[in-house]
């Protein structure tokens, strides 16, 4: 039992290192981008994207921070109206009689039900070199389009670009604090991070920009993924394109205000990316290209992380009952006490480059890892029985479960 745990303590510690050089990077790379040359090129036509499905809550304001969008070229925007019953196409025909360049656009019904059918027929008919996707509660900056086409246009084999995403409710309530700190170290590692060190970036659902051409020649979207873009992500990546990381182009979203919603969604993600791990394994031309990178970062944020934390969790109770005598007791309190100074290192190091430093925002910092990153255990246990009792063992169609909405608030 206790080379097992020395095993798992030498990938927990392998893990912590690897993130540790990623806020490093990340942070470099926040602070060089300010000397960057001003882009001189042109601007190609983009179609923006917004899948909604009952999103009357929030559409207005979502809408309307469409309408401000700045860009010197052509831009069409498109509300794909997915079969709702509320006042979500009410309020996407009352805009698109006011501005000549946004569109209500009705989705046939079809099945499986959810995001990637719904782009895939809003791909059938967009004529524009790019296209950009929205979640419908989005509120881009006025300038998040144009940075986005600069960055992809002035990056050789680039097939578009991510941008950055804020949490417009994070002063809603401790949890929404949590989840807006978690997204900015997500952006500041996995997107800055690892862009800087191997030129990787990774599609982010919303605010992400892509060529059509390019994505009609991979077939489009793939309906049976919950993960969508992390999915996506995998196929561009096998195939040598880039995805440069523009952190200037901002969009401000809403996130969960209760814990249910949250694990609602959060399961979502999870059972999209145990879909996204089975797909990979399955098919070796992954393993062969730098796609292979992204898949191994998928498993280590969703699923390694919370795995490493539930056997952690097995062993102190073992050990509380006297079950378990480990005779490495020094090194397992200094792998407790790293585990806790790296997760919450890299939360000040977001906080610090996204100039939000405040005595609240320290406070959430040092209690997200005995809080906030524990429900990652929940999460992985409730996604894989779910998988695995409807995918495996019923052979279903494991379908598309909304997010709930709440009223926007200032951010």
């Amino acid at each position: 039992m206790n080379i097992v745990l020395l095993i798992i303590m030498s990938f927990f510690w392998i893990l912590l290192f690897f993130y540790s050089v990623l806020t490093i990077a990340g942070i470099y790379f926040r602070v060089k981008r300010k000397n960057e040359k001003p882009y001189e090129g042109d601007y190609p036509s983009v179609s923006i994207m917004i899948p909604a499905h009952n999103e009357g809550v929030v559409m207005n304001d979502t809408l309307h921070a469409m309408s401000r969008l700045e860009y010197p070229g052509d831009l069409q925007i498109y509300l794909l109206n997915d079969n709702s019953t509320d006042e979500t196409g009410d309020i996407g025909r009352a805009f698109a009689s006011t501005f000549q360049h946004m569109h209500c656009i009705s989705v046939p019904p079809g099945n499986p039900k959810g995001k990637s059918r719904v782009l895939n027929f809003g791909l059938s008919f967009i004529k524009s070199e790019y296209f950009l996707i929205y979640d419908a509660d989005n509120q881009p900056e006025p300038d998040a389009v144009r940075r986005l086409v600069e960055a992809s246009e002035s990056t050789e084999h680039a097939v578009g670009a991510v941008g950055y995403v804020k949490t417009r409710n994070a002063d809603q309530n401790l949890l929404t604090r949590m989840i807006a700190l978690e997204f900015q170290v997500f952006q500041l590692l996995m997107q800055c991070g690892r862009w800087q060190l191997m030129k990787l970036g990774s599609l982010a659902g919303t605010n992400m920009l892509l060529k059509k051409s390019v994505i009609m020649e991979l077939g489009g979207y793939d309906v049976h993924a919950l993960a969508e873009d992390a999915e996506l992500t995998i196929r561009l990546t096998a195939k040598g394109y880039l995805l440069p990381v523009v952190p200037e182009s901002r969009t401000w979203e809403q996130e969960p205000e209760n814990l249910k919603t949250l694990i609602k969604q959060r399961t979502r993600w999870l059972i999209g990316n145990i879909y996204l791990l089975e797909k990979v394994v399955a098919d070796r031309n992954f393993w062969k290209s730098r796609s292979f990178h992204h898949a191994l970062q998928h498993v280590t944020v969703y699923l390694l992380f919370a795995f490493l934390l539930l056997v952690s969790h097995i062993f102190f109770v073992l050990s509380v009952f006297g079950l378990l005598t480990p005779v490495y007791a020094a090194p397992i309190l200094m792998f407790w006490f790293m585990s806790y100074f790296v997760y919450t290192s890299q939360l000040m190091g977001a906080i610090v480059v996204d100039k939000n430093i405040t005595p609240l925002n320290l406070g959430v910092a040092l209690i997200m890892y005995f809080t906030y990153a524990q429900l990652f255990v929940v999460l992985l246990t409730r996604s894989f029985f779910i998988y695995v009792y409807k995918r495996v063992i019923k052979r279903e169609i494991i379908g598309w479960d909304k997010t709930v909405r709440f009223r926007n608030r200032p951010s």
